[in-house]
């Protein structure tokens, strides 16, 4: 997640400082950048460049800025409100498809605050489809049904999941078992469904939740073991609260296409691996991409793992666990838009 923390205050402005150098040492937070005043100015930019905004001032000056840039609630971004004192952390906008009810709790809990979520689904302790969605990492074809769907959730109605039976949706299962909100599913099986959809029914209404491309890529040293690389694996997707079998795809530069640990690791986990040509990975830019010196002046390229996930995941594509060191292994996760 991209993070623009706003203030208007001095007492806001250090309160931001804090907040940075603390939301900087986690890896699912892909970088984050400190805005100062002017309000009108800033705002129009951040709420297209950022998947979140963290709005340290009075609610009334965040609501009467973000007012004429509203849009949807599948593209608007993550708006949080935090008071100068940091009493309290308020999701304004965009709890769950942007991902503000969740951010909402994790900047609470660094800040020893009061996180404020008022969406009907939470306040009721129960688990929204469009909850799922983003949790794990899927796209809603017909969002305007989302409304219909957490309306009969709401009311304990039985919501039917219908699965293509080849396909491994470990991940679904666990998260549904696992998860503390309440939701009432019935699970179908048939070959008609595409094998990375979801196909969501309650009486008339129908929603697909199509599996959104998950690419994890490593970089590691000459001769690194395969369990090596994979503790570094488990630890990142642990850390993204994502299973092993919702990754679509591993990624590595073509200078580890021989790297006996990554091809042990493809097949121990039965997902694909694709090395990507130096070429592409030379041309490739991101500001979201760590440059390592050390690594251009070895192989010519800025980096490994990043680049690689980036690449593979697609177009437009964006990193969700920025690069990490475990050991020797890097490990970046990036998903498609």
């Amino acid at each position: 997640m991209r993070i623009a923390i706003i203030s208007v205050s001095d007492k806001g402005q250090k309160l931001a400082l804090s907040l940075k150098e603390k939301l900087d040492n986690d890896s699912t937070i892909i970088k984050v950048d400190l805005y100062h005043k002017n309000v009108k100015k800033y705002f129009p930019i951040l709420f297209y460049e950022y998947d979140a905004i963290i709005a340290i001032m009075a609610s009334g000056i965040l609501i009467r800025s973000i007012a004429p840039l509203i849009e949807s609630k599948v593209s608007d971004p993550a708006i949080l409100n935090i008071d100068d004192n940091a009493n309290f952390v308020i999701s304004t906008l965009s709890g769950h498809l942007g991902g503000a009810n969740k951010l909402t709790q994790k900047v609470a809990g660094l800040l020893d605050a009061i996180p404020v979520i008022t969406t009907s689904t939470d306040v009721n302790n129960r688990l929204g489809i469009d909850v799922i969605a983003k949790d794990l990492y899927l796209s809603i074809d017909n969002p305007k049904e989302i409304l219909f769907f957490n309306k009969a959730i709401l009311d304990g109605k039985e919501i039917s999941f219908t699965l293509n039976p080849n396909k491994n949706f470990e991940y679904l299962f666990e998260y549904l078992n696992e998860v503390t909100l309440e939701i009432d599913v019935s699970i179908h099986y048939s070959k008609d469904v595409c094998e990375d959809e979801i196909n969501v029914q309650f009486d008339s209404h129908k929603l697909i939740l199509k599996e959104r491309k998950i690419v994890v890529g490593i970089g590691c040293r000459r001769g690194k073991e395969c369990i090596k690389i994979y503790k570094g694996l488990i630890k990142s997707i642990n850390d993204l609260k994502i299973h092993k079998s919702r990754i679509n795809m591993l990624a590595s530069a073509e200078i580890k296409k021989d790297e006996q640990g990554i091809l042990d690791l493809s097949d121990k986990l039965d997902i694909p691996v694709n090395f990507v040509d130096l070429d592409r990975l030379k041309l490739f830019e991101s500001n979201d991409v760590q440059k390592s010196e050390f690594v251009k002046s070895k192989f010519g390229i800025y980096g490994v793992c990043e680049p690689s996930a980036l690449i593979m995941a697609g177009f437009d594509s964006k990193l969700i666990y920025k690069k990490t060191s475990y050991d020797g292994v890097t490990i970046a996760v990036a998903v498609e838009k």
